[in-house]
């Protein structure tokens, strides 16, 4: 009888704790965060050579070739430019 006593109780402690709210995490704005510490840059391609993307000027993921700057959509297509980057300049 006692067991069930304190299971009860552990039980219904426990149903309280999940029952609680969890706290409101207030994230940065897209505009915010896009505008600390990112720099923008004129790519000499509109689109991502690999993957056929349209670059935009905050994207991370860049090589340098010929003293151009290409942008990327991701490391992925950035590693695959690297590879044969002639073969991704002619088109």
């Amino acid at each position: 009888m006692k067991s069930k006593l304190i299971l009860t109780a552990f039980l219904s402690v426990s149903l309280m704790a999940c029952a609680q709210e969890t706290p409101k995490v207030k994230h940065k704005s897209k505009t915010a965060v896009s505008k600390q510490n990112v720099k923008t840059v004129k790519f000499a391609n509109a689109v991502d050579p690999i993957c056929h993307m349209p670059t935009e000027p905050d994207m991370k993921d860049t090589a340098v070739y010929k003293n151009k700057t290409y942008g990327f959509c991701s490391a992925y297509c950035k590693d695959e430019f690297k590879k044969n980057p002639e073969k991704y300049v002619k088109n």
